[in-house]
């Protein structure tokens, strides 16, 4: 999968709710309930990353769970981290 140009990362950006531009990724804070409820949405997350072979990073700090996508193999943005943001927006 080849990355995507600025005008294409800001078009699929601008489709994005809360998402934003860190460098060569994106990224976004969730913020749950509770730790349970943030250690859950997570879960949710793992199907859906192991069918794509695509996962994100992330960091649980209680009841917030930061994720941020990249492509690291193509050095940037691509679809993929694009529909992962999609999948975790679907997850919460």
């Amino acid at each position: 999968m080849s990355r995507l140009d600025e005008s294409q990362i800001r078009d699929r950006l601008a489709r994005l709710n809360g998402w934003r531009r860190e460098g060569d990724a994106i990224t976004r804070q969730y913020t749950l309930a509770s730790f349970p409820d943030a250690v859950a949405f997570v879960t949710r997350l793992l199907p859906g990353a192991e069918a794509a072979d695509h996962h994100p990073d992330i960091a649980i700090n209680y009841k917030r769970v930061t994720l941020t996508y990249s492509t690291h193999s193509e050095g940037g943005l691509t679809e993929k981290d694009f529909e992962g943001a999609s999948m975790a927006d679907r997850c919460v």
